[in-house]
């Protein structure tokens, strides 16, 4: 039994529709951004909001990561653990620490020098 060139159209359209549909999904991101990026940029720019504007915006980033169930990326709560000692919070600054070396165990030495140095400075 042969088929209709229309028949054979329509199969061939159907058939890409739905690999052209399958492809919008995309992969699940690893990690929840939530601005991250362009922010340290700017910080480190010396371009960025204030200390505490950027503190704001980063622990809305983990309520958003919490709410979606999502992980933050690694450095973050590094990065809001020296945002919370340059405005003097550094009980937040080792609890944010912590965080990232339970999160990232690679990131131990990193997070273990910044500990010292807060020590050292009488932090």
């Amino acid at each position: 039994m042969t088929s209709s060139p229309l028949t054979r159209l329509a199969a061939g359209l159907c058939l890409f529709a739905a690999i052209g549909l399958s492809g919008c999904a995309g992969p699940k991101p690893l990690y929840e951004w939530s601005g991250y990026q362009p922010q340290v940029y700017a910080h480190l720019k010396g371009q960025g909001k204030g200390p505490e504007e950027q503190i704001l915006a980063m622990e809305e980033g983990v309520q958003k990561a919490a709410a979606k169930g999502a992980k933050l990326p690694p450095g973050y709560h590094a990065h809001l653990g020296l945002l919370y000692l340059n405005v003097g919070r550094t009980d937040q600054a080792v609890a944010a620490w912590n965080q990232e070396k339970a999160q990232f165990p690679e990131s131990t030495k990193y997070i273990d020098f910044l500990l010292n140095n807060m020590n050292k400075n009488g932090g």
